[in-house]
């Protein structure tokens, strides 16, 4: 697959929070970034607006949660809403990444902080896939 040069955004979305991602294209690593921890969709996505107007992505990755079987469940369905509001708020690109084992990787980790290193696992799998 090949990637315009520039920056991707990756997104490991929860109900309460939001683990934000960041790399590039040239050099294909990805790095926790921030969590998105507010009450409201609206601040939410206002949150999000200004980090794809400070990082300009030339892609958003969404995080997919499925069972270890690969069925869907209710989750699943709300981060693909997720990733369609992103490309129908913003204009942005999105790619869902199947996230089953992002989270067990980085288990031992405690706190908040465990999504935004969720996310950054979601972008390097999807930079691992692309080389």
């Amino acid at each position: 697959m090949s990637l315009a040069e520039g920056s991707v955004l990756a997104f490991d979305f929860g109900l309460k929070r939001i683990g934000v991602a960041v790399g590039n294209t040239l050099m294909l690593q990805a790095r926790a970034l921030q969590v998105i921890a507010l009450e409201s969709n609206n601040a939410k996505f206002a949150a999000i607006e200004q980090l794809l107007k400070e990082w300009q992505p030339v892609l958003c990755v969404v995080g997919l949660p499925l069972h270890p079987d690969g069925a869907e469940h209710e989750m699943t369905k709300r981060c693909r809403r997720f990733a369609h509001q992103l490309e129908g708020r913003f204009g942005v690109t999105t790619a869902l990444v199947d996230e089953r084992y992002s989270s067990a990787v980085i288990a031992a980790k405690r706190g908040q902080v465990i999504d935004a290193e969720a996310a950054a696992i979601i972008l390097q799998q999807y930079f691992d896939q692309a080389q």
